[in-house]
């Protein structure tokens, strides 16, 4: 006979269930409904106290999630994760993914999808999506799909991967722990990954073609076209157009680099080429063509200078005002570098038609106008007395040059971290930490740059997620819900009862923790299997799978939390797209087990 819930057991259910409509209502920021969820808590206990408690004790179970190492590994991951973009250690794997997704971009969006799902078949599913994250992000400021349409579906990928086999997750070995605890025998790493693969493919057209559709766009678009800048590129020793014409070598530039003088014949070291085009694009000429728009002593200055100072290298934009004396000037005989050490990297002329003779001089350089903007590099001291000296106001948008030269030791920190954790060498919170350390101590991410890789949305709402998974379990909320469960399962046909289960453990899952869904479902399904006469390991499936149907909200996992500040995401996005594939993979999975053990 089912009795009724105790009253701790009520008021946990009721603070979830607001908790979860105000999230989903959207009135408030998460911040907002994160803390007043852990305030209610914390005075509900107080005043209230768990039996066998003091009314501190309450305070500790409500704010135990801001020191909890799921928060802990979380932050520092995302410090590791912006190492690997200030340093540009991803920028070889953004441009492979961007070609294939320049050349169509619903393949490059299969492709990712694939690879994620193959990635955390072996390796624990918070590393792979910490590793291509970064890279996606990357792809979206390049041009590709934006990061708000890729980040959910990427992260559902993986998280159906992890759930293939035993070791995909940590939660599928704790189900498999327990189960062992039980009684039933030990299940092999590829046990039940058929049943996973089919699911996935049936899932994957979801996936791929539906559920980016179902997520807003989360570019800022600018206020106008980007300014393009017209520049001098000086042909280097190493150059790919060395002894080739120009004509050649044109495909592999991108589309907004223009070409304003096109000799005739093999070009050589050295040579001179007007070219015009974006910031990015101007950046990429010069990777690609192995030459540079400025003096390469000045560039070699600054970058010792950096070194030295352990300061990053700038690139703003100064607009020049009727005052300043680099009017009519070129930039050669401007003096710029010998004054300040700084670069100008091109030469942004507003609502003027270029190529008008009267603006170049006799050596084929651009005359500096009123309003002209220039594009500069330097360090920020040197920047600030050159607009305040030559009369230039600093724009905005200021951008801060990746550390390439650590983008080799930020890649293996993060391979390390990631390493040791997927082997079982090191727990995920103590590897992160460790990386998170070792990209501090060697100068990968600055301190005071902290602020820019934590996300205090992300933090109170794991603070908060936590609070709610500790008050659901001790307060004895998941057990009375479990026998509900079990009591309403009798007369359902196998499949019915698969799938209930499983539904069960998703809701658990989706608002405690896929830990107390693992810690009160098994033994419940173990249980239900007995009393129904059925096989225990289907129901013992169901629950594994279960725990990782974690898409619906973004506390349900700590990779859904990962992704929420990359791609501006709200409460109802996870909704949105995560309800039908629950409902999508709890059918699939379900059938398939029905077939696979012969309960039909």
């Amino acid at each position: 006979m089912l009795g009724v819930p105790s009253f701790h057991a009520l008021a946990a259910m009721a603070v979830t269930v607001s908790m979860f409509v105000a999230f989903a209502r959207g009135r408030l920021s998460v911040e907002i409904v994160s803390l007043v969820t852990i305030a209610v808590i914390a005075v509900g206990l107080y005043f209230f106290p768990l039996p066998g408690t003091e009314p501190t004790d309450g305070l500790e179970l409500a704010f135990a999630g801001f020191g909890h190492y799921a928060l802990i590994t979380i932050c520092a991951l995302m410090i590791m994760g912006r190492g690997l973009v200030v340093t540009g250690a991803l920028e070889p794997a953004a441009r492979l993914l961007e070609r294939i997704f320049k050349f169509n971009l619903q393949i490059g969006l299969l492709v990712s999808l694939v690879a994620a799902m193959v990635l955390s078949m072996g390796v624990n599913d918070t590393p792979v999506l910490v590793l291509l994250m970064p890279i996606f992000v990357a792809l979206a400021s390049r041009g590709a799909m934006p990061a708000s349409k890729t980040l959910i579906p990427l992260n559902a990928a993986v998280l159906i991967g992890g759930m293939a086999t035993t070791i995909g997750t940590s939660t599928n070995i704790l189900v498999v722990s327990i189960a062992v605890d039980l009684g039933m025998p030990q299940m092999s790493v590829f046990h039940y990954t058929p049943i996973v693969l089919i699911a996935a493919l049936v899932a994957l057209p979801y996936l791929w073609l539906v559920m980016p559709r179902l997520l807003g766009d989360n570019r800022v678009e600018a206020a106008g076209v980007k300014r393009r800048f017209h520049t001098r590129l000086r042909i280097g020793e190493g150059s790919i157009l060395n002894g080739q014409e120009l004509a050649s070598v044109i495909p592999n530039l991108p589309e907004s680099i223009t070409f304003h003088d096109q000799p005739e014949g093999p070009l050589s070291s050295q040579q001179r080429l007007h070219i015009s085009g974006t910031h990015e694009a101007l950046e990429d000429a010069m990777r690609v063509l192995k030459g540079e728009v400025a003096p390469a002593w000045v560039l070699d200055r600054i970058r010792r200078s950096s070194s030295q100072r352990r300061e990053d290298i700038t690139v703003v934009e100064m607009t020049v005002t009727g005052d300043s004396r680099l009017i009519n000037r070129t930039l050669p005989t401007s003096g710029v570098a010998d004054l300040y050490g700084v670069a100008v990297l091109g030469i942004h002329r507003p609502n003027r038609i270029m190529g008008e003779k009267e603006q170049y001089s006799t050596g084929g350089d651009l005359r500096i106008q009123e309003g002209d903007v220039l594009l500069v590099m330097g360090l920020n001291e040197e920047l600030q007395e050159f607009a305040r000296n030559d009369s230039l106001l600093t724009l905005d948008g200021a951008q801060e040059l990746p550390r390439r030269s650590k983008a080799l030791l930020s890649a293996a920190i993060m391979v390390g971290a990631v390493g040791t954790a997927s082997v079982g060498l090191l727990p995920i919170a103590i590897s992160a930490l460790a990386g998170a350390i070792a990209m501090f101590l060697t100068g990968c991410v600055k301190f005071d740059r902290v602020g820019r890789a934590l996300s205090a949305k992300v933090i109170v709402l794991v603070a908060a997620s936590i609070a709610i998974g500790r008050i659901i379990l001790e307060s004895g909320a998941a057990e009375w819900l479990g026998t509900a469960l079990a009591l309403g399962l009798q007369f359902l046909p196998p499949a019915m009862v698969l799938a209930a289960i499983m539904l069960f453990v998703t809701l658990l899952t989706n608002f405690a923790s896929n830990a107390t869904a693992a810690t009160v479902g098994t033994p419940i399904a173990y249980n239900i299997a007995t009393q129904l006469g059925l096989p225990a390991e289907p129901l013992i499936l169901a629950v594994l799978f279960g725990c990782n149907l974690c898409y619906a909200t973004p506390i349900a996992y700590q990779t859904n939390m990962l992704i929420m500040a990359e791609g501006s995401y709200e409460f109802k996005d996870y909704i949105r797209t995560g309800v039908p594939l629950v409902i999508l993979m709890t059918a699939t999975l379900s059938v398939l087990l029905v077939i696979s053990y012969g309960m039909g």
